[in-house]
Parts: C-alpha cells; structure tokens; sequence
C-alpha cells in the first residue's frame, strides 16, 4: 500500500476540488453524528461523475487503498467513518448531485447519490407528485447514504422503507466496474435482483452512483391527531381500526411516552396539548391524494369509536397546518432532547406490532431490575413495530461509568429482543456499532451467507472494513 503515491494518483484525476487532503477539509467526516467514532483517513475524494467514480475505485484497487464511502454522515451507527489508521479514502458523492430524469407517466424519478433527500422530495413535488422517504436529517443527509442504509423514518407504515422505493441502482463495484442496473421498470424477473444487494448493504459491496426511485401522486389532504392511549396493549387495536376507517391511507402511527414529552417540554418549552401527560400518546397522521375522501373525517370517526370502546382517553385533531406543526414538533423534541440529558444507549429495534406491549413490558421490567436509576425512553414507530428503545443515564449522574455498561445494556435488550421474534436494527444499520451483537444473535447460516456475497464481490476486504460483519 502506497498512500503517497495513490494520493499523488487520485488529485491527478479529480483535480484539487475533487480531492481534499488538509486537515481542516478532512476533520468534518473523520467523526460521526453522535460523536461516538473518530477515525483517519489518506483523503476525501469527491467525484463528479460515474466515470470519475469507477475510476477513482480503480485508483484504490491498484494501490490496495480502503475505501469508506460516506453520504452526508447523519447515520447513527458509525458505518461511514473510518478506522483510525489512515489507510481508507473517504469518497462522498456530494458533487453528483443531479437529478437526471423524471417521469410522471412512469412515476419515477431518476437521482445521482448525492441528491440531498429533501431536494428529492422537492423535485416530485414539483411535478405534483410524492417521494415519502421521510426521516430528520432529510435536509443533509443524501440519497446514496439513505439506500446504502436502506433508512426508513416516519412514512414506512404506508410506503416502506428505502428498499420498496427503489427500481434501480447504478453502482460501482470494488474492482471499479460500473453495475449498470438503472431500469425504470416496475417489474423485471429476469433473474437476481441485484440492487437489493447493495441497498441496506452499508457501503461494504460498493458504491451507489445513481438510483431509479419511485413515486406516488401527492397528497391533497391530511389530517393528524394526538390521543392518549388508555393503555400500550391497545396501541395496536387502534392501528387496525384507524387502518380500516381511513381506506389504509394511514402513514404515520407514533408513540409518544410521557418522560419524552416531558422532556420536550424541558429543553425546547413546548406546549402539551393534552389536559394531562397520558403514560402513552400516539402521534396519528393520515393523508390522501384524492380531493374527494374526507380523511379528516374518516380519522375523527374511527377514533370516536376508539373512545366509546375505550382504547383511547383525551385526544385532539390538528385544525390547521399551525397545530399539525405543533405536534410533529413534540415528536422532534423528544429526539433532540436525548443528548441534552447525558449519556444515552439508543437501541433501534424492531419486533412484530402485535408483541409490542409484551416486549416493553418484559424488557422494561428487566431494565429497571438490572439499573433501577436509569431512565427508559421507548418511543418510535410503533405502526411498523420499530421502537427506539433509549436507556438514559440517571438525573444527575455522572455519564461515564453509565457509558461503561453498554455492552451489558445492550446485551440484556437484544435478548429480549431474539425472545420476541425480533430484529436488533430496525432502520439505523449494523455499522460499528452492533457488529459484536449481529455476531452473536444472527443465525450461523446467515452470516455464512453474507460473507460469501462479501468475498465474491469484494474479495480484498476493501470495501468499508470492519462495518457490519
């Protein structure tokens, strides 16, 4: 491995805007969102096009450079940053950022990996029509980031996640040749569907150039609710019924605890629209693209009849865009709150809908058992049985010997998590962060699978070293 000569190399073909090596360009993808990974790196390459891209790939080949591709490093599981040796290049796409090609008649819009999400969602728009991946980070984070973690956020319930949204991908492979599968049809079965390789993959079997996304008629009404839920067992009795009332146009069903809006209400003084702070609220939304359902009511009915069945207490309707704001801003708080309260072990599970209250009622009692001053925050998208189920340290503690228990945490919730039929990452990926515990619960025949695919695509090992497996 040549570090100087391949640096040498690789500002030859991107030029100086395309290939950054002082510190001060370097600092701000050495670390991830949540600060937990530093690394280093021998650069940060930035390509212009598919074909400065394979060729910078062929570059890394040649001189047996690491490559750690990185989106616009919002993950929260350390999978784009590197290791601390200095030996990967960092290849953001963020100067192929065109959107190449969109089709109302086919309803798909054809993006470069560096599009920002919320320039996607803009775009269809624009074209009155929808791209409903929705998460936080949607005005930084980028496209190529979004597939290559298969991210979800606030829209799965109707929608799926990034994987159900995509037709194609274009991607570079570890030896620098160009996988050319940007189809924009809807159904294609002539053999192995390659992208679905790639997409959820985390950068470690290469590199996402471009995709073919789909797209859906936008919305012409919504309406959203908050309710208190008389108790979490019938969080998913609700769900069926607002389901069926609103013709399965439901797009988001949101847990809200009552320390989360507690907390919201600390750190940013946000309004509690409720009489009382229930246990539990829900954060019901659902939206149409036709003028002529009355989703509005469609949604007050089916949460009448919650009421009088007595799965629901208080509750309110948004009457404007104002308060609809309101309530997707307790929603926020309670994310940007955590940080403001110390350390705080985050685990993005996924169990099925209908074992939720079982789950939280089990894990949580063991929780509380095993670290009575600890505070859990379980919140999420409990519609598609995704739960953030958060471990802040207790009030007033000192963080460090709290960071010091995270394996032991995050081994007693991943247990309860196998004994449910669930998965331990939902929506955030494997990363870093939960190679040991993938190790650990994944099944022997799964893992002998994945790093079969591994070794044939990128048989050196160069693609994203020491993510995931």
């Amino acid at each position: 491995m040549d570090s100087a000569a391949f640096r040498q190399a690789a500002l030859a073909l991107l030029g100086p805007k395309g290939f950054l090596t002082a510190p001060e360009e370097l600092s701000p993808s050495l670390t991830d969102w949540r600060g937990l990974y530093h690394g280093k790196a021998c650069g940060l390459a930035l390509p212009a096009s598919t074909a400065e891209a394979a060729a910078l790939v062929k570059l890394t080949a040649e001189f047996g450079i690491p490559v750690v591709p990185q989106g616009g490093n919002t993950g929260l599981s350390g999978a784009a940053t590197p290791d601390m040796s200095g030996d990967a290049v960092i290849v953001n796409m963020r100067r192929m950022n065109r959107i190449r090609a969109l089709d109302t008649a086919n309803d798909t819009i054809l993006v470069e990996a560096g599009c920002i999400l919320s320039a996607i969602q803009e775009a269809a728009a624009a074209a009155d029509r929808l791209f409903p991946l929705s998460l936080t980070a949607e005005g930084s984070c980028q496209i190529g980031g979004n597939l290559a973690t298969n991210a979800g956020g606030i829209n799965v319930l109707k929608f799926g996640n990034a994987r159900a949204l995509t037709l194609g991908l274009e991607v570079v492979l570890p030896d620098g040749s160009v996988l050319d599968a940007l189809t924009t049809l809807h159904k294609d079965n002539s053999g192995y569907d390659l992208k679905q390789l790639f997409i959820g993959a985390e950068g470690t079997l290469g590199l996402i150039t471009a995709a073919t996304l789909k797209l859906f008629p936008a919305f012409k009404a919504r309406s959203t609710a908050l309710v208190a839920l008389s108790d979490l067992a019938q969080a998913p009795v609700l769900l069926g019924r607002c389901r069926a009332a609103t013709a399965d146009q439901l797009i988001s069903f949101e847990l809200l605890p009552r320390f989360g809006l507690e907390l919201a209400q600390k750190h940013f003084g946000l309004r509690q629209p409720l009489e009382q702070l229930p246990a539990w609220a829900l954060l019901i939304e659902a939206a149409t693209p036709s003028a002529d359902f009355d989703i509005a009511l469609a949604l007050e009915r089916a949460l009448g009849e919650a009421l009088e069945a007595g799965e629901i207490g208080d509750g309110l309707l948004a009457e404007s865009e104002s308060q609809r704001g309101d309530l997707w801003r307790l929603r926020e708080g309670i994310v940007n709150a955590q940080p403001r309260e110390g350390v705080c072990h985050k685990h993005d599970i996924a169990v099925p809908v209908a074992g939720i209250p079982a789950f939280v009622a089990d894990a949580g009692a063991a929780l509380a058992r095993d670290y009575p001053a600890a505070r859990l925050l379980c919140f999420g998208h409990v519609g598609d049985g995704n739960l953030h189920f958060n471990l802040l340290q207790p009030a007033g503690g000192d963080g460090a010997p709290f960071q010091s228990l995270a394996p032991a945490i995050n081994q007693l919730v991943h247990d309860h998590v196998a004994a449910h039929k669930g998965s331990i990452s939902a929506e955030h990926g494997i990363g870093q962060l939960r190679r040991t515990e993938l190790r650990r619960l994944k099944s022997p025949v799964a893992l002998q699978t994945m790093r079969a695919i591994k070794a044939a695509l990128d048989p050196q090992g160069r693609f994203n070293p020491g993510k995931v497996l």
